[in-house]
């Protein structure tokens, strides 16, 4: 009997693992999946550097309790997996969404983004959001925008200065 406990402390202490390094957390009712559709999203989790995986509710539930961040036991009913994402946040979000689109048996129930609790809309929402990669590259972008502006001002003062100057020499010589 102890051996079992210790067993079952291992996996709450594995879950409590991955939610302390995930930055995003979705958990999701996969009743009605078939194996060939498990598979293929737990292999686009995998392409993404996140983890979808179904514990027991109970040793969810025992994990949750554990790291003090009780918002989403009341979901943990039914059959659940719960998707994880670590480097980015959007993406475990995202990868349901796009999974949801075309298998409407899976329920996306409520998730954590950064240690807050979100609802359904909110996954969705979040979902909407474009990857980091794209974001990073938008405020790159942003930021690149006003510094080209001002060498192109600069550029054109310089090449005033220099017609002024060619033009005064010009004179000059004359």
């Amino acid at each position: 009997m102890a051996d079992n406990k210790s067993v079952k402390q291992q996996i709450v202490n594995e879950i409590k693992e991955k939610l302390q390094r995930a930055g995003a957390i979705v958990l999701v009712d996969y009743r009605g999946l078939n194996v060939e559709e498990v598979t293929e999203l737990r292999k686009r989790f995998r392409e993404a550097g996140a983890d979808y995986k179904v514990y027991k509710n109970t040793l969810m539930t025992r994990a949750f309790n554990e790291l003090e961040n009780e918002s989403l036991i009341p979901y943990l009913t039914g059959p659940n997996a719960i998707a994880l994402g670590y480097d980015d946040p959007v993406a475990p979000a995202k990868i349901l969404a796009d999974f949801a689109k075309d298998h409407d048996k899976l329920e996306i129930k409520a998730g954590i983004v950064d240690g807050k609790f979100i609802d359904v809309d909110g996954v969705k929402t979040l979902a909407s959001l474009p990857s980091k990669e794209v974001l990073v590259a938008q405020v790159l972008g942003g930021l690149n925008s006003p510094i080209t502006g001002l060498v192109s001002v600069l550029q054109g003062n310089i090449r005033n200065l220099v017609y002024a100057l060619n033009a005064i020499s010009e004179q000059k010589t004359a």
